[in-house]
């Protein structure tokens, strides 16, 4: 069954590394509306509690390598500094990180309905979902492909759009119940703005992300830590998840194994046996179990050093 989308509203186009690809391949038609970003949708601003608020348009390249962003908000900017590859950070701004579509195969193929385009049901649950979820959350099983909503996710951050203001990832993510959608914009919605609290003093933040390949990869599971310790005792802590469910997923109960705890062997590896006590793995996504709770021991081990 050969799928044509009909929309009637042109979709929005910033950089275009993820539309140009979609409908080269012909998984989306119609009308196209480039973004004039206004000045602030280009900048990053910081408040007078040094807080910043970061434009839609500002590209990930940029995020990656600016130093006061790695200063405030280290884990930001390393996720920033680990996706896709150098020329794709330089166009892509992190706006279109947010908004972009599902990597699955099957919604990439013109030629297979899936519930993302129109069609009844998921062809990858009962197909090939080898790159799928391992936290089966809805009836899509495909991992939601955006490093920079794991990044936020961890860091409170509020999202606004043209038509709203300050959602949480969660809100603009969705719970993973919505198989059809990847996130909660609407036709014609454009993000405008990130907009981060203030910084978490001597915090340490890391990024890592399992891939199958060296270079260029879509991560097979990804995971954003932050940590703040104090007389050897856990005092703050964040974990996001990407790569292992439609959503990107905090980690809430490795952070409750962790919190008031000291960073030692024992708590580092019931921390990494709780970031997937609640997995709902399909037959081929086990694996991913393992290389969630393998980045947890690994990043937080490093945080001993």
């Amino acid at each position: 069954m050969t799928v044509t989308p009909s929309v009637a509203v042109p979709e929005l186009r910033a950089a275009g590394t993820d539309l140009s690809e979609r409908r080269r391949s012909g998984v989306s038609r119609g009308a196209v509306a480039d973004i004039e970003p206004a000045a602030e949708m280009l900048q990053i601003a910081w408040n007078a509690g040094g807080a910043a608020t970061i434009g839609a348009s500002v590209s990930i390249a940029q995020i990656a390598a600016d130093k006061r962003i790695a200063a405030a908000y280290p884990g930001i900017a390393a996720a920033a500094d680990g996706l896709a590859t150098p020329q794709i950070r330089h166009l892509a701004t992190l706006g279109g990180n947010l908004a972009q579509r599902s990597r699955c195969w099957y919604f990439r193929n013109p030629h297979i309905a899936c519930l993302k385009k129109g069609g009844a049901t998921c062809p990858a649950r009962a197909g090939n979902h080898l790159y799928g979820v391992a936290f089966d959350l809805g009836p899509c099983v495909a991992p939601h492909p955006s490093t920079m909503a794991a990044a936020l996710m961890a860091y409170d951050a509020f999202v606004s759009t043209d038509r709203r203001r300050n959602l949480t990832l969660a809100a603009l993510m969705g719970d993973g119940s919505d198989g059809s959608v990847d996130s909660s914009l609407s036709l014609g919605e454009m993000i405008t703005e990130i907009t981060l609290p203030p910084p978490v003093i001597n915090e340490r933040a890391l990024y890592k992300r399992a891939i199958s390949r060296v270079h260029a990869e879509w991560p097979l599971a990804e995971l954003v830590l932050r940590l703040v310790v104090v007389d050897g005792a856990v005092q703050f802590v964040r974990m996001a998840a990407g790569g292992v469910a439609p959503v990107p997923l905090r980690l809430g109960t490795a952070e409750a194994a962790l919190l008031g705890q000291p960073l030692t062997a024992t708590s580092i590896a019931s921390a990494a046996t709780a970031a997937i006590t609640d997995a709902k793995p399909l037959p081929m996504t086990t694996y991913k179990l393992e290389l969630l709770s393998g980045l947890v021991q690994d990043m937080l081990a490093r945080c001993t050093v």
